[in-house]
């Protein structure tokens, strides 16, 4: 087998999110998605969960203080290209990143909105959501909301079409973020899975395939973690969704290669090699 020529330029990302035990979401979702795109991986550990493909069983927040200490070292010597926030679970959590953000300002700054786990399990504690939407969300290159993430944001009723999407993307725009990706994988009775990205210059849907898998663990973390490895090389926000909303795609049609527990499995992060 021939090996691939070495790229120009290989992106360092950034996740600062919660560690999956089960390996299908989380920073280890991140990590191996910032590997399958190019980009070299950094970490930064917020919590840690007891979770495998059937749920989330305990949740062991990292005391600030060290989230800090961690985001310290790796900006006082590593290059970052892109961040990506995922689960922060705490609001003191929250305002220790958003302090280290503003002190060193990452050029793209991806917000994963994460607040609930794919079994029901609550993973931002209730009074951090306001922390998120007004010191995080204001920092952010570009969110990344499912409908029920939008609608606790805004405080309002979760969307059920499309129409609904955007205005509630206008609203988020609002708050601050460049960018806002509303994702409609939570839409009923839609052939499709549309995604719309919404900037100050306008909006655009972004369409893709509905796969028919059970095995969907970790795929917002992995979407905006795509987002996070792809953005640096690309033009602009529309040509990063694109390919990464088609290599998302690519990895949720083989998830079931990978027959991962007896719940609801991860995605194929590393579909193009085995």
């Amino acid at each position: 087998m021939s090996l691939p020529e070495h790229p120009a330029f290989i992106p360092h990302a950034l996740t600062i999110a919660g560690s999956d035990s089960g390996g299908g979401a989380g920073i280890q979702a991140d990590l191996k998605t910032f590997s399958a795109l190019g980009a070299y991986g950094l970490s930064v550990i917020s919590a840690l969960t007891a979770q495998n493909t059937r749920g989330v069983t305990g949740v062991h927040a990292v005391p600030p203080a060290f989230v800090a200490a961690q985001l310290d070292a790796v900006f006082s010597d590593i290059r970052i290209d892109a961040a990506k926030c995922g689960m922060l679970a705490t609001a003191d959590i929250i305002h220790a990143v958003a302090a280290s953000v503003r002190q060193h300002r990452p050029k793209w700054l991806v917000l994963d909105t994460v607040m609930i786990a794919k079994g029901g399990h609550p993973l931002l504690a209730a009074d951090a959501v306001a922390a998120l939407r007004d010191e995080l969300l204001p920092l952010a290159s570009l969110i990344t909301p499912n409908l029920p993430e939008a609608a606790a944001l805004l405080g309002e009723p979760v969307v059920r079409d499309e129409d609904g999407m955007l205005a509630q993307a206008e609203r988020l725009l609002a708050l601050g973020a460049d960018a806002v990706l509303m994702k409609g994988g939570h839409l009923e009775n839609t052939a499709d899975s549309p995604d719309w990205l919404v900037t100050r210059d306008g909006a655009e849907r972004f369409p893709a395939v509905r796969v028919v898998t059970r095995n969907t663990h970790g795929t917002g973390c992995t979407l905006s973690a795509a987002l996070t490895a792809l953005r640096p090389p690309r033009r602009n926000w529309a040509e990063t969704v694109h390919d990464a909303k088609h290599w998302l795609t690519e990895a949720l049609t083989a998830a079931d290669r990978l027959q991962v527990g007896h719940g609801i499995g991860p995605v194929h992060h590393f579909h193009a090699w085995w």
